[in-house]
């Protein structure tokens, strides 16, 4: 799993740079105006803003899916400054998240699915399959070597087991307890 393996902000910069190949994946025409909460003063300044918080969600499906929008506009929220009262948390704008969902299953990187009592999206094989490429070109960079088949290399760690099953001694028999006399 090298996805997990590298740091988050580093694969997430390198996914937004291919998610901009992506036709499906575009900001929307009201994106250069818009926060991305109500904890948050002003509109993001990055011009490439969307591209980054979708493949920001693009991990997220990764790692927890599968995951709702009511759950991701809890993790984009934050707190927000009441001036000298307390701060209140707030979540994060649902249109921009539920916007860059829809896209993300146009373009084929991620569905919708139900896996016991949770209802939400995970990461297609496709989506899987970009993730773990750009992990690995980071990886690659650093200098981290992983092996191409993974369940060998665990095989190649392992300590062998011995050969002959050492038989186990028998038991002895429990006691039984003695019971103390009822007083009368």
């Amino acid at each position: 799993m090298a996805v997990h393996d590298v740091d988050a902000t580093l694969l997430i910069k390198r996914v937004a740079e291919e998610l901009k190949k992506e036709p499906q994946i575009k900001p929307a025409a009201w994106a250069p105006f818009v926060k991305t909460g109500m904890s948050r003063e002003r509109a993001p300044v990055q011009s490439d803003w969307w591209h980054v918080r979708a493949a920001s969600i693009l991990r997220k499906l990764f790692v927890l899916g599968p995951i709702g929008t009511h759950k991701l506009q809890t993790l984009y929220g934050g707190r927000k400054n009441e001036g000298m009262a307390p701060e209140h948390f707030y979540p994060g704008a649902g249109n921009n998240i539920r916007k860059i969902l829809q896209q993300l299953e146009k373009s084929g990187l991620a569905k919708q699915t139900v896996k016991g009592v949770h209802k939400g999206r995970i990461v297609t094989p496709k989506g899987h399959q970009m993730l773990e490429a750009v992990a690995a070109v980071i990886m690659k960079e650093q200098g981290v070597v992983l092996p191409t088949k993974p369940k060998e290399a665990l095989k190649e760690a392992a300590p062998e087991a011995p050969a002959e099953k050492v038989a186990k001694k028998p038991r002895a028999p429990r006691k039984k307890k003695e019971e103390a006399p009822v007083a009368q």
